[in-house]
């Protein structure tokens, strides 16, 4: 080989071999992210929607077992939480309950219920109140870290 390229050639080779470096590291960092948590804040704030949300968050659970998951109401969406809820399917309560075992976390704006003149007790027993519906997603998205979904 020629003494001439023989220097260009060991110098172009470790000139290439560097990016290969670095790009492996991007991946390495990226694997702690990966296992980090899941959470999840679904919004329902129509009672007709509830059926789907609730298929929803059983087919988020299927694919996502850990997923950490807060239904949160208000408006008219609390009606799907209220005791003997139903629609032309049945009542709402097994559904809810099914999702409750699974660690789901249903929450009902207390600033709706008072507007409708309904205290706590309206509320089905795997349902928490919360001081304000709007408030609660807010809180979750800023401060734990939950990302936002509607249905």
């Amino acid at each position: 080989m020629n003494r001439t390229l023989a220097p260009l050639l060991a110098a172009l080779l470790l000139a290439t071999a560097a990016p290969l470096t670095h790009a492996a590291q991007p991946a390495e960092a990226a694997a702690p992210a990966a296992a980090a948590e899941e959470k999840v804040v679904y919004h329902i704030n129509d009672a007709s929607v509830a059926r789907v949300a609730m298929n929803n968050v059983n087919n988020h659970l299927s694919a996502s077992p850990n997923a950490k998951i807060v239904v949160v109401t208000h408006g008219k969406g609390i009606d799907f939480l209220l005791n003997d809820a139903k629609d032309d399917k049945g009542e709402f309560a097994p559904q809810v309950a099914a999702l409750k075992e699974k660690g789901v976390d249903f929450r009902v704006c207390r600033n709706t219920l008072k507007s409708r003149k309904l205290d706590d007790s309206a509320v089905i027993m795997e349902a928490r109140v919360v001081p304000s519906g709007v408030a609660e997603i807010g809180k979750l998205q800023s401060q734990e870290g939950y990302v936002y979904l509607k249905p």
